[in-house]
C-alpha cells in the first residue's frame, strides 16, 4: 500500500481509540499512551474552546487506520503530542501528511510556536521534523520511560510558508 496516495486524514474520533491503540502498542511498547490518556485529549478536540487536534490516517479500501497525530494548543504555543504511522506505511510520505496537518491546525488556532520531544535515538523522526524546519533547542533527560532515554525538543517558529513549503504533492491543491 501506498499511504501517501491512499491513506485518508480525517478527525480522530472515540471509536478510533481501540484501532490506535493497537498501533500505539505496536509502535511504543514500552511507553505506550492509555487509553485514558487518548480519551482526555479527545475530550478537548471539539467545540469552541477546542485547545487540541487529532487525526487519523485510514485506508479507504479496508478502514484500516495506518497513521494517527495530535496537536496541543495554548495562547500562542502548540505541541506536537504524538505522531506515528504504521511501519508498512514507513517511507511513503504519510509521516510528512500527518505533520503537515499538524501544522495547519497550529496555524488555525493562531499559534507562532510549535514544540515536540523526539527521542535522540529515533533519527529517522529527527530527520522529518529538520526538514520541515523544526531546530533542536535542547533535551529532557529522562524523558522516555522505562529505560531512561532522552528526548530532543525541537522548535518551529510558524510563518506561513513553513506550513506548506514541504506539505506532501497531493494534487488537491
Amino acid at each position: 500500500m501506498s499511504a501517501a496516495t491512499t491513506a485518508v486524514l480525517r478527525e480522530m474520533r472515540w471509536w478510533d481509540i481501540e484501532p490506535v491503540l493497537e498501533l500505539e502498542h505496536a509502535l511504543f511498547p514500552d511507553d505506550a499512551w492509555s487509553p485514558g490518556m487518548f480519551w482526555s485529549e479527545l475530550a478537548h478536540a471539539r467545540g469552541p474552546g477546542a485547545t487540541r487536534h487529532y487525526v487519523v490516517a485510514e485506508d479507504p479500501a479496508t478502514g484500516r487506520i495506518t497513521g494517527y497525530a495530535g496537536l496541543a494548543a495554548l495562547g500562542d504555543l502548540s505541541d506536537v503530542q504524538t505522531i506515528a504511522v504504521s511501519r508498512e506505511a514507513w517511507g511513503t510520505g504519510l509521516g510528512s501528511e500527518l505533520l503537515t496537518d499538524l501544522l495547519k491546525a497550529a496555524t488555525a488556532f493562531e499559534c507562532a510556536t510549535v514544540l515536540l520531544e523526539v527521542r535522540v535515538d529515533n533519527v529517522r523522526a529527527q530527520k522529518l521534523y529538520e526538514r520541515f524546519g523544526f531546530e533542536p533547542i535542547g533535551f529532557r533527560r529522562g524523558y522516555y520511560q522505562p529505560g531512561n532515554i532522552d528526548a530532543l525538543v525541537m522548535r518551529l517558529t510558524m510563518q506561513e510558508e513553513a506550513v506548506h513549503e514541504h506539505a506532501p504533492e497531493t494534487g488537491t491543491e
